[in-house]
């Protein structure tokens, strides 16, 4: 028996947002306020997306000065940042075109919770998803990674970790290789956008299970995926 709702789990950077000229503005801040060099266009938008503890260290910060570069560009996306994110062209019509085929949508995203949620209420977003999950920044939270967030979610959204059937009607829909590997953790499937933050070669090589070239595409690619999977 097929589960009686598709959930599509939706990115924020790189996928519903472009956050690049917040984010890039309050890296360089942080990156010059800390005595790094400003990172280039290239570095800042591998930065984006993966959590900064984990991707500062691959760009050369010192494992040491991760938490005062992270508070730095926090202070200045806090107070900035946030408000020069601009929402995709045609991401209104895929939202829209995926709730009238009937599927439950969420958000997923490595973005703190918090942060994702100041955004999505100031583009009048919220109230398109089920569920809005994103990582914690509490003391001694684990809800860091994609696949800690995309747990979060299937909790909230009472998907069992372990219901073969319904985790088949979860897709998620990303821009970067974390996106897919954070799916595969749970046996999902990931719709990898070629207009964010990630490349084509990234999001093959993570595994992903097909790539569209523009918003409109995102609901016939959901509507060939579970095509495939019918007897």
């Amino acid at each position: 028996m097929r589960a009686p709702t598709t959930h599509v789990l939706i990115d924020l950077d790189g996928t519903i947002s472009n956050s690049e000229p917040g984010i890039g503005r309050s890296l360089i801040h942080a990156f010059t306020e800390c005595g790094y060099p400003a990172p280039d266009a290239e570095t800042i938008r591998s930065l984006i997306g993966p959590p900064f503890e984990l991707s500062f260290p691959t760009v050369g910060i010192d494992v040491h000065d991760v938490p005062d570069v992270i508070a730095a560009y926090r202070r200045r996306y806090d107070d900035a940042g946030w408000l020069e994110t601009e929402i995709y062209d045609g991401a209104p019509e895929t939202r829209d075109g995926l709730r009238s085929a009937g599927h439950t949508l969420s958000i997923a995203t490595a973005k703190p919770e918090a942060l994702a949620h100041r955004i999505l209420d100031h583009f009048e977003l919220s109230h398109h998803f089920a569920v809005r999950a994103g990582a914690s920044e509490l003391p001694g939270s684990d809800r860091r990674t994609k696949g800690e967030v995309i747990a979060h979610a299937l909790d909230q959204l009472r998907v069992g970790r372990h219901d073969r059937i319904a985790l088949d009607h979860v897709i998620m829909l990303g821009d970067r290789n974390h996106d897919v590997e954070g799916a595969h953790l749970h046996g999902i499937d990931c719709i990898g956008v070629s207009w964010g933050f990630g490349t084509n070669e990234e999001l093959d090589a993570a595994g992903v299970r097909m790539i569209v070239d523009h918003p409109r595409d995102v609901v016939a690619g959901v509507a060939a995926i579970y095509r495939s999977r019918e007897p």
